[in-house]
């Protein structure tokens, strides 16, 4: 592949973050190259726990819920490395940032000269719709890179 240096896998911790991280070493394995582990907390999140923040225990500030946030997301993705990948443990880098997903994606882009994005085809929640219908849509039109789509061969079989 064409001066492939910096892969971005956006893991969003749904049953597509595994998949995803698979696709992603199978592309790059042999190859020098940095993965970026992404994940992006929606500010529209936060602003829902800011509305019900009096019924939330603990509850103290919008800072305090964003850093408490990235601490368990940077966690997450910890215990999915050393759990499934850690022979390839070196080749990764964690970001969590907080957003739009579509726009942090492509912010993140040109801030960390991503050469390929690899994202799953679903998004977290039924509600927003797939990645296609919406953030991963918005990603694939705006990128000025490569966007790969990883699918679950078995959700999207046509002999269903």
């Amino acid at each position: 592949m064409k001066d492939l240096k910096r892969v971005m896998a956006c893991v969003d911790l749904s049953e597509y973050t595994e998949l995803t991280l698979e696709y992603t070493l199978a592309l790059v394995r042999g190859l020098e190259v940095e993965i970026i582990l992404f994940n992006v907390i929606n500010t529209r999140d936060i602003d829902t726990a800011q509305t019900v923040s009096v019924y939330l225990p603990g509850w103290t500030n919008a800072e305090d819920y964003i850093k408490r946030l990235k601490e368990e997301r940077y966690q997450k993705i910890q215990e999915i490395i050393e759990k499934l990948f850690v022979v390839d443990k070196p080749h990764f880098k964690i970001l969590v940032q907080v957003g739009t997903p579509f726009e942090a994606i492509l912010k993140a882009i040109s801030k960390e000269k991503v050469d390929l994005v690899i994202l799953g085809n679903k998004g977290k929640s039924n509600l927003v719709g797939t990645l296609h219908g919406s953030n991963g849509e918005k990603v694939f039109r705006h990128s000025p890179v490569p966007v790969l789509s990883v699918r679950d061969r078995k959700r999207f079989s046509r002999n269903r």
